[in-house]
């Protein structure tokens, strides 16, 4: 939580004032701002201290602590949340499994989120590790553009995972731009 100085224990001489608005009003000494401030029935609340000189608003004091509250839920709520959601696969999947599942992964690369693959096998298919190899080629193909590859496939116990991460937004709308202008 910041803290703001508010009318009488501002120190500043000189200052900047702005009103609720945002309109710049001028410079003004600290005796003619707070003046200003009370004849409008608000308060004088210091902004930015370490301007030159410091700027300060013309707003209701609890009106300005709900904003500022209000745009740090903002801020923390756009602030990086990336998912990771796994999608399970098999050596031998059938095609029709393998294609939801590469939808289901588009649907969450679609949403920002990162996807982890898993190839799980059971029983004596840990013996022909590379169908897992071949499997996730397969989907990196598929998902060629959409996706990049966090490394390399790791084979842990008896799964092989690789985790994707969704590609950057603007490189694909420049490829798509320039399949419309082609």
């Amino acid at each position: 939580m910041k803290f703001y100085k508010t009318n009488q224990f501002i120190q500043a001489a000189e200052l900047r004032v702005v009103d609720e608005t945002g309109k710049q009003i001028g410079l003004l000494k600290k005796d003619e701002a707070l003046r200003e401030a009370i004849s409008r029935g608000l308060d004088l609340v210091e902004i930015a201290p370490m301007a030159k000189p410091p700027v300060a608003k013309i707003i209701d004091f609890k009106k300005f602590k709900y904003i500022e509250a209000k745009k740090d839920r903002e801020g923390s709520k756009k602030s990086g949340k990336v998912d990771l959601k796994e999608i399970r696969f098999t050596p031998f999947i059938a095609t029709g499994d393998f294609s939801s599942r590469v939808e289901r992964i588009k649907e969450i690369m679609g949403d920002g989120d990162r996807v982890k693959i898993v190839v799980k096998f059971s029983g004596r298919q840990i013996t022909r590790v590379e169908f897992g190899h071949e499997l996730i080629k397969k989907v990196l193909t598929e998902l060629d553009g959409l996706a990049t590859a966090d490394g390399t496939a790791k084979l842990q116990g008896k799964q092989l995972f690789l985790i994707l991460n969704p590609s950057k937004k603007g490189k694909k709308n420049e490829t798509e731009k320039q399949e419309v202008i082609n």
